[in-house]
């Protein structure tokens, strides 16, 4: 064990999504930790930046996350760690944040240091050559194994890492680490396992800090929380002067997604939080220990995702506040359906409705079942690989809930609804088209590592 102790500052959930808060960031800076570590992804945006390769979140946003982190660890010369850079971590996201980071350097004056990065992206082709030679990649969350042709209809692919580029980082020295797509709990983990620490600890370490302060409460995101953690325990802390890690917060965030698979696919085990204790240190502080890693088969997965485009998209925006309409909200629905089919068809587009305000009130905890809001806002979402089909199918859609024939309605056209504004074009339309994972030979396989001297 290189430390006895190791500290991990993780100021942001997904950095850059909404800026970091800085008054508890340098509350956490000033106890000078070992390292600065940051998740900056997810899938929870969907499949969109991943096909369009982008991001969701201002550039100006994602620099001054980057930019606090980057000053703070260069100051007290540890490294830091970005993982899933840019939202998706693919290879322009990780080529966007190096630029980022020599930016930063160049205006801060910041003294010569050793960045390394490494790209995700997988190519269809090397998919293609895996499952022609007979390779299977195998389907999660239900899904079927991967055919043949929903890879050819897959825009983009990238790998999710697991700790092992990031090993191989700090093996390099690696002052600063920027990675593409990533587990979240990995980033933190692999710090703690390069130092010495157990799988089982490390792996908790990184389920705990991945979001930052939702693992404290009163909720409060955007703050900063230090892991602390010891051969034998991990250690949460809130920053924020008036947040608490406690007991009931810390269980509650690492257990909510205790049966996520990123730790199988990506350890060669799965870790237990079932047996864990927790202990309230202080106010602001719990201990936990009893953590527990489980080996699996052995194999090495690594998981896949992929997103393919439907086609373009348009959207309308509709408010509803006629009693008897909202009352019968599903009619006018239906009736605006059969227009779109009466005057387009049945293919080469589809149009769904999304009822905002609908069961609004609740009754013994529970949705009563007659609408009873007073105003309702539908969103009509078109989509086709035509983009005048998208606009049009877009268009009738919205404006069919105006003239929905419904029965006891007598005269007084226009009434009903209104039309919030014309329909506006937005972001093409992509689905998950891999949710997969494929067996390696070796973890580093689809993981491309890069050095560079920052100066």
């Amino acid at each position: 064990m290189k430390k006895n102790e190791l500290r991990i500052i993780c100021p942001n959930g997904h950095l850059g999504f909404a800026p970091t808060k800085e008054k508890s960031f340098y509350l956490g800076a000033k106890t000078k930790p070992d390292y600065y570590c940051c998740d900056s992804g997810s899938d929870d945006i969907g499949p969109g930046p991943l096909g369009n390769d982008d991001c969701v979140s201002p550039r100006s946003w994602q620099k001054h996350d980057l930019e606090l982190m980057l000053i703070a660890a260069r100051k007290q010369n540890v490294p830091m760690i970005i993982g899933s850079s840019g939202d998706t971590g693919t290879n322009s996201r990780v080529d966007m944040y190096v630029e980022i980071i020599r930016e930063i350097a160049r205006e801060q004056k910041l003294e010569p240091f050793k960045l390394v990065y490494f790209y995700s992206e997988v190519t269809k082709e090397l998919l293609l050559n895996k499952m022609d030679s007979g390779i299977t990649i195998e389907g999660l969350d239900g899904r079927k194994n991967l055919l043949r042709s929903e890879l050819e209809s897959t825009k983009r692919v990238v790998a999710v890492a697991g700790v092992h580029p990031f090993i191989k980082a700090l093996e390099l020295k690696a002052d600063v680490i920027i990675g593409g797509r990533s587990s979240d709990a990995a980033i933190f983990a692999a710090a703690a396992i390069y130092n010495g620490f157990p799988e089982a600890n490390a792996y908790y370490l990184g389920k705990v800090l991945e979001c930052a302060s939702f693992c404290a409460e009163p909720y409060g995101a955007k703050e900063s929380v230090i892991g602390t953690i010891t051969s034998n325990d991990v250690k949460v802390t809130a920053m924020h002067p008036d947040q608490y890690c406690t007991i009931a917060s810390v269980a509650g965030h690492a257990m909510y997604e205790r049966t996520n698979p990123f730790f199988e696919y990506f350890a060669g085990g799965m870790l237990d939080m079932t047996k864990c204790s927790y202990v309230q240190l202080d106010k602001k502080t719990t201990r936990i220990t009893g953590a527990e890693f489980i080996p699996i088969d052995g194999k090495i997965k690594v998981k896949l995702e992929g997103s393919g485009k439907i086609g373009e998209r348009y959207i309308g925006i509709v408010g509803v506040r006629d009693p008897y309409t909202i009352k019968n909200i599903d009619k006018v629905i239906e009736w605006a359906r059969s227009q779109a089919v009466e005057q387009l068809g049945t293919d080469g587009y589809e149009i769904f409705y999304h009822i905002y305000g609908k069961n609004a009130v609740m009754g013994d905890m529970e949705p009563v079942k007659e609408t009873k809001s007073h105003e309702l806002g539908v969103v009509v979402e078109a989509v086709s690989k035509n983009k005048e089909l998208a606009k049009e199918a877009a268009i009738i859609g919205s404006r069919q809930i105006f003239y929905a024939r419904l029965p006891e309605v007598k005269g007084t056209a226009g009434t009903a609804a209104f039309l919030i504004d014309e329909v506006m074009p937005t972001s093409p339309a992509f689905e998950w088209t891999l949710n997969h994972t494929i067996e390696v030979d070796d973890p580093m396989e689809l993981f491309e590592l890069h050095e560079t001297n920052i100066i």
